[in-house]
């Protein structure tokens, strides 16, 4: 038996129409700048490409915009209908289209990927693709990155750098400021890794103090003093109990030959939490002990669980 509808055509095409204007009045279009948006690029155009971003305009990209290097391909790096990530550099406009970036986004990851690799203390391989008076620029995973004359291994004649591949370590990272200095230098001095051994007492100077540790020169080598690794207590802020050059007695808790990091800790010189706060002088005046004990106490439950 047929059924036949209730409903009018009119009634639908009213029903239809109504129920997709309050659709696209009650969705959320808000899309704000540095916003990550998901989209596809459709369409291509002399200045740039068109995404869906499904929004109630599509989003456009300009051409600048598409990627870090030079002189790209618009079609190989931007293939229409793969979807990908954007990030929104520019609200919307009087037509609703906010304008995304590429490049921002490369940048950006850029920028992370680069503090990460500082934080774990590996080396990272640049490409030298200039010389000035001070040392040479290098590319770094797309960022313009500086290497000053001293610390370079060969000194005498930078232009013979230019296009070669160099092992550097970070000196400074500095987003705001668009800053990144490296040095070979540190690369060279951290494979005396071998050098040093894990239970040992060092004793050096502090070079460097960073919002996840502080950095420790050896006599020619860096180790890094994670901030995990200070005291048995929370410490809030490095800068409150250490000052650059200052010198600091440490246990090595790791050597990683391969890498060239070399791990301090001085948590493990504290008799309670938080020792090294508050009696900072007497605990490194008492160093040599308290390692001694350390490691006398591990060679005896070495001996007995063996």
């Amino acid at each position: 038996m047929d059924v036949k509808s209730t409903r009018s055509p009119k009634a639908n095409a009213s029903f239809s129409m109504d129920d997709f204007a309050k659709a696209l009045e009650q969705h959320d279009y808000k899309f704000t700048k540095g916003q990550v948006v998901r989209g596809k690029p459709f369409a291509y155009e002399s200045e740039g490409v068109f995404v869906d971003i499904a929004g109630k305009s599509p989003a456009f990209l300009p051409a600048a915009e598409v990627s870090l290097r030079r002189d790209v391909n618009l079609a190989e790096v931007v293939p229409l209908k793969q979807e990908r990530d954007f990030l929104i550099i520019r609200e919307a406009n009087a037509d609703g289209q906010v304008t995304v970036s590429l490049k921002e986004l490369e940048l950006k990851q850029a920028w992370d990927k680069l503090l990460e690799t500082q934080e774990s203390g590996k080396s990272i391989s640049v490409r030298v693709t200039g010389v000035n008076k001070g040392g040479v620029t290098v590319d770094v995973e797309g960022l313009r990155g500086f290497i000053p004359r001293s610390h370079l291994m060969a000194r005498e004649n930078l232009p013979a750098l230019i296009g070669e591949r160099l092992s550097a370590g970070f000196l400074e990272i500095n987003q705001e400021n668009n800053k990144l200095v490296l040095s070979e230098r540190l690369v060279a001095q951290a494979n005396r890794a071998s050098d040093f051994a894990v239970g040992q007492l060092v004793e050096g100077t502090i070079s460097s103090i960073k919002p996840f540790g502080v950095f420790v020169d050896l006599d020619g080598a860096t180790a890094l003093l994670h901030i995990k690794q200070v005291s048995q207590s929370f410490i809030n802020n490095l800068t409150d109990l250490f000052k650059p050059n200052q010198p600091i007695k440490a246990v090595v808790i790791e050597v990683d030959e391969w890498k060239g990091r070399i791990a301090l800790a001085t948590k493990v010189l504290e008799n309670y939490p938080g020792e090294i706060v508050e009696k900072f002088p007497e605990v490194m005046a008492e160093a040599e002990q308290r390692a001694k004990k350390i490691n006398q106490k591990a060679a005896e439950t070495a001996a007995a669980e063996g």
